[in-house]
């Protein structure tokens, strides 16, 4: 399992260093309790959690409300070693939940949730809260189906209510949830941590202008943890952090009651006004107004977020106030183990399984990635006008490596994607070839960007989307299974998925070299194949131009992406049951290869697999281009539903055997379906299935009588060997249709044995002895079948004498 999807929450480098000038706790960070718990974990094997007395008492958050302050300091220490230890295990986010123990358990022992309501923005913070509100043995399947998901969920507890892991949304749900528990007269507060990154996106500075206006009493706790978070807040004294003239609600109701007294008086508004300038004047002379106060919403901060007291004082005095409030914590990101404390990347953001003494993975395999960031860093070796750009997601979207070689050529833009993609727009009106590498679900909330900035312009933009289709442990939110729904509507959209390694590096450099909107998708995870596979240069691939990968005449099975190696597994697979398929490398999903109606006239079915929902993927363009021939058959074509593995699960089927084996088995369960159309009698003009076929077979007979002139160097049949004898085998089938897939399948095997036997230089002369010039073995069937006029004759003929034997 590789690094876990940051949920907008990894940084790139230069990101990283926006926060140094703030108010930073480096130093509470080294405290005496923080260095006994990585002294403990350096000491001993944290393969077994050690004794944890105190959260061995907790069952609900109502129990932390009865803890002494020692108790709370060591409980805060035994989360802190169960996290570690749990985490180094599963896999999941680490640096951001050992950053907010202490501020997590002043939320839970101040507020009394469910009936208030405790919001997480972003949603990878909620680690400590889902130890306080379930059992923790859910942890042991931390982000693994059927267990405890990485975020918060609302089918775990009654304690979660956001499932959406997307940054920036967090304020916009709690405007809505206070205003209508307002009008409720419901007396539970709502109260949203916001953190990690979340404040650099524009939703959530829309949802506190509407906040501020409003009124609208909810309790913002800015969760800064220096990761991207803007210092519009920072720096001021940490004299002020209490403001109890700000937050003091005695000093508001003595303000009211002297405010009406003036008003009643001659001149009272002119007196108040004066008394507010008068007041403002001096704070201004104190400290600056904070970006908050002058939307109308109190403020106060900084304040030490490890220090319980201190932040459960301020959450009280904020209870109290019946407008809104914010509360700004300073937090150490992965406080109290110190790889995750040292760690100048991310403070280990989101890690997959690794080794608690060295924090080192305990695997590491070549991913998708990784193959993009060395593939861009060579495209920008090339072509000086090559801009990288990424929303927050630099070291996790694989530009690491482009921004250490091009830092002045790389741009992390934050938490902003609608903003990423119209500063791509713009680089690409004049005249530079940007890149926006992002994850398939986060350009979700930029399809008016994508669709009126880029596409409408016709701009050269090229949209890298990580993680597409099914993501596995990192749950329903970061699924990448919408984009080519969305990216198909998309007007002078190119879009394309890589199978493999090779092709992502061609289909990059091909993007690169083009003047229209184009878009690559691939998967997380593994590249499957070896990391010493050889590289070769990268190529074009001519737009709309698919790959056959292997001939049959059972079906056509059409597949994008990683679901290509699956397809040619389960070819392999129905191939020894006799029901041979032609397999084909879709990987240009818009446009589609203009072969593809001829194609599908040769094939009694077409099957699609796809890792996108089925409405308007793939399959629905694949329809679509068929729905005027649709005339061969009722229904041409059927749809497979393509599951990643650990989905399959659900069926029993956790294996790349099973995964095969469930396509064979929908193959084979279409084709019997489709058994009475082999009969259907054609309209003028058209070829029956059954004639279809026949020019399949007869094929394989030209070719077999091929290679056995090439093999034995005699010279070759017309039509093969044994003509005759093949036509009496094929004179029944009217009434046993399924004998030609039989007759198909053995001629197809003997071939392929001959394959396996011939050199190379054989192939050449198979390939060469054609009328028409040079075709390759994979043309064969096309050239065979309609494309070549002298053996169109011979397949006719062939079909003359069949219908003659009936």
């Amino acid at each position: 399992m590789g690094p876990v999807a940051s949920g907008h929450g990894t940084r790139s480098p230069e990101s990283r260093q926006s926060g140094r000038n703030q108010i930073r706790l480096s130093r509470v960070a080294s405290s005496r309790g923080a260095r006994r718990l990585f002294a403990r974990l350096e000491q001993r094997n944290m393969d077994q959690i050690s004794s944890t007395p105190v959260l061995d008492r907790i069952t609900s958050p109502a129990d932390l409300r009865s803890l002494s302050e020692p108790e709370l300091r060591a409980l805060a220490e035994e989360i802190r070693q169960f996290l570690v230890a749990t985490v180094s295990k599963t896999g999941g986010h680490l640096g951001p939940n050992l950053g907010v123990v202490e501020l997590t358990l002043a939320l839970h022992r101040v507020f009394r949730s469910p009936q208030d309501r405790i919001l997480w923005d972003t949603g990878h913070q909620a680690y400590v809260h889902k130890l306080l509100t379930r059992p923790r043995e859910g942890f042991a399947r931390l982000r693994k189906l059927g267990g405890m998901s990485g975020y918060p969920n609302r089918s775990e507890s009654e304690h979660d209510f956001i499932e959406n892991s997307h940054a920036s949304t967090g304020l916009s749900y709690a405007a809505g949830m206070a205003e209508a528990l307002r009008r409720q007269a419901h007396t539970g507060r709502v109260v949203v941590v916001v953190g990690d990154g979340a404040l650099t996106g524009g939703m959530a500075y829309e949802a506190l202008n509407n906040i501020g206006h409003k009124k609208t009493p909810v309790i913002i706790v800015v969760n800064d943890n220096g990761r991207s978070y803007a210092p519009t807040i920072g720096g001021l004294a940490q004299h002020l952090a209490q403001q109890l003239t700000v937050l003091n609600p005695t000093y508001h109701a003595t303000k009211n009651r002297v405010d009406r007294v003036l008003r009643a008086l001659p001149a009272g508004d002119k007196a108040i006004e004066a008394g507010r300038r008068m007041k403002e004047g001096l704070k201004e002379l104190v400290s600056p107004r904070t970006f908050f106060e002058y939307l109308g919403i109190k403020y106060s901060g900084p304040i030490n977020g490890h220090d319980i007291e201190a932040v459960e004082r301020t959450l009280r005095q904020v209870s109290r106030l019946k407008g809104p409030a914010v509360v700004h914590v300073i937090t150490t990101k992965g406080r109290g183990y110190g790889p995750a404390e040292e760690d100048e990347i991310d403070h280990l953001h989101g890690v997959s399984a690794f080794d608690v003494l060295t924090a080192k993975p305990l695997s590491r395999k070549v991913t998708y990635t990784d193959v993009f960031g060395e593939a861009l860093v060579a495209e920008a070796e090339r072509e000086p006008r090559v801009i990288a750009i990424t929303a927050a997601m630099g070291s996790s979207a694989g530009l690491g490596p482009f921004a250490e070689r091009f830092p002045d050529r790389f741009f992390d833009v934050g938490i902003a994607e609608q903003h990423a993609v119209t500063f791509a727009a713009g680089l690409a009106m004049a005249g530079m070839r940007p890149v926006l590498a992002i994850y398939s679900t986060f350009l979700q909330r930029a399809l008016d960007q994508v669709m009126m900035d880029v596409c409408l312009h016709r701009l050269p933009v090229t949209f890298v989307l990580d993680r597409a289709g099914i993501t596995g442990d990192d749950g329903p939110s970061h699924h990448g299974i919408f984009d080519l729904t969305f990216l198909r509507a998309m007007p002078g959209m190119i879009l394309a998925a890589a199978s493999d390694p090779q092709e992502l590096r061609d289909l990059v450099h091909t993007a690169i070299a083009g003047d229209a909107p184009f878009a690559i998708r691939f998967p997380k995870g593994a590249v499957g194949v070896s990391a010493n596979a050889e590289i070769h240069p990268p190529r074009l691939l001519p737009v709309g131009e698919w790959e056959v990968l292997r001939q049959g005449s059972a079906a056509l099975l059409l597949a994008t992406g990683k679901l290509v190696s699956v397809a040619m597994d389960a070819a392999a697979l129905l191939d020894k049951e006799g029901v041979p398929v032609t397999v084909v490398n879709s990987r240009y999903i818009k446009p589609l290869d203009p072969r593809l109606p001829s194609w599908a006239r040769r094939h009694p079915v077409v099957l699609t697999l796809e890792d996108n929902v089925a409405t308007g993927g793939f399959g629905s363009a694949v329809a679509e281009a068929l729905a005027p021939q649709a005339t061969a058959s009722p229904d041409p074509v059927t749809q497979a539903a393509a599951y990643q593995q650990h989905l399959l699960g659900l069926l029993g089927q956790d294996d790349p055997a099973q995964v095969q084996a469930a396509t064979r088995a929908r193959l084979l369960a279409v084709l019997e379906d489709a058994g009475s159309d082999l009969r259907r009698t054609p309209a003028p003009g058209e070829w029956s299935v059954l004639e279809l076929l026949g020019h399949l077979v007869d094929a394989e007979i030209v070719l077999s009588g091929r290679y056995r002139w090439v093999l034995s160097h005699d010279r070759p049949p017309l039509l093969g060997y044994d003509q005759d004898g093949w036509v009496e085998r094929l004179r029944h089938n009217d009434e046993s249709p399924d004998e030609l897939l039989e007759v198909f399948s053995t001629l197809r095997t003997a071939n392929l044995r001959l394959w396996d036997r011939s050199s190379a230089e054989d192939r050449r002369r198979v390939a060469l002895h054609a009328e028409r010039g040079a075709e390759s073995y994979e043309l064969m069937f096309r050239m065979l079948a309609g494309h070549d006029r002298f053996h169109l004759d011979q397949m006719r003929h062939t079909l003359g004498l069949i219908r003659a034997a009936r």
